[in-house]
């Protein structure tokens, strides 16, 4: 490996994982065996303009639309193109797919009612999906810490589970993998912690070490969640539920639920010194963290 690689440099300052997940609550994942290009959905050979429409649809929508793939050598095995849509949203999350005859038919899609349920034409989905950003086009480290989780599951008792996604954010905490329903983030993972957390998934658990947050709440919520999950020792989906939060400034106070108790945190959003928190960044900024404490 040469050059500057964030997910290094963001391992020696440890940077902290809670609270990073991206925000953001419906899913639309596209099956596109690539390439994918920097940017991935204008620049993949989809017929027709698809890509920009997708994501200009996603974005009005508030929908991140992905791209995945069946990892190494079974990407180029599948007839069809799968699609899942996905609501994050705690106990009523869900998870919806099909196999589309065509690529060009996902525009058919009305991305703005999956706050409402599944799109019409796909099925529920009972078991979890296991994305891994192996977007290496867009950050370097993606590909060379991500792929090789991806290999890992894939060979594993999770296979059917698992596919290399496009871009999900936090390229400096690579090798990343989201959790869908639910919208779990997980961050450096390596093949052995990968298999942990999608064991813990199997099992309706939470593998807390590499638990970036979950995105269908604010980032500051994740990281009192995160909190109350290690300080209590609770590792199930439903142990710890959000109830309220207020911010005023930089401090979030937020009140949960933590297996039936109701607990308050103050969590302050602090910012550490300058870095560069992407491999192609050109400047440094301001690291941020969260730093939690309880408020009563």
């Amino acid at each position: 490996m040469t050059g500057f690689r964030c997910a290094a440099a963001s391992l020696e300052r440890a940077d902290d994982l809670a609270g990073t997940a991206s925000t953001v609550r419906s899913f639309l994942l596209v099956e596109h065996a690539g390439p994918w290009g920097a940017d991935a959905l204008r620049d993949a050979r989809l017929p027709d303009g698809l890509g920009a429409r997708l994501a200009d649809a996603g974005r009005r929508a508030g929908v991140r639309v992905l791209l995945v793939r069946r990892p190494g050598r079974r990407s180029a095995e599948t007839e069809g193109t799968r699609v899942f849509a996905a609501r994050a949203a705690g106990v009523d999350s869900w998870l919806a797919s099909a196999v589309l005859d065509r690529v060009d038919d996902v525009a058919d899609l009305d991305l703005a009612a999956l706050r409402e349920g599944p799109p019409a034409g796909l099925e529920p989905h009972p078991e979890p999906v296991l994305a891994v950003c192996t977007h290496g086009r867009h950050d370097a480290c993606c590909a060379e810490l991500g792929r090789p989780v991806a290999l890992a599951l894939a060979a594993s008792g999770h296979a059917e589970a698992t596919w290399e996604c496009s871009h999900i954010g936090g390229d400096r905490f690579a090798g990343n993998l989201l959790v869908l329903p639910r919208a779990h983030y997980y961050g450096r993972l390596d093949p052995a912690s990968a298999l942990e957390v999608a064991d813990a998934v199997a099992d309706g658990r939470l593998a807390l070490d590499h638990l970036r947050g979950r995105s269908d709440v604010a980032m500051p919520v994740q990281a009192a969640e995160i909190d109350v999950r290690h300080r209590f020792g609770l590792t199930g989906l439903d142990d710890v539920r959000p109830t309220a939060a207020r911010t005023e400034a930089d401090v979030t106070t937020v009140s949960l639920e933590a297996a039936g108790r109701p607990v308050r945190v103050r969590v302050r959003r602090l910012l550490g010194d300058p870095g560069r928190l992407t491999c192609g960044a050109v400047r440094d900024n301001p690291v941020p963290r969260f730093e939690v404490e309880p408020a009563d």
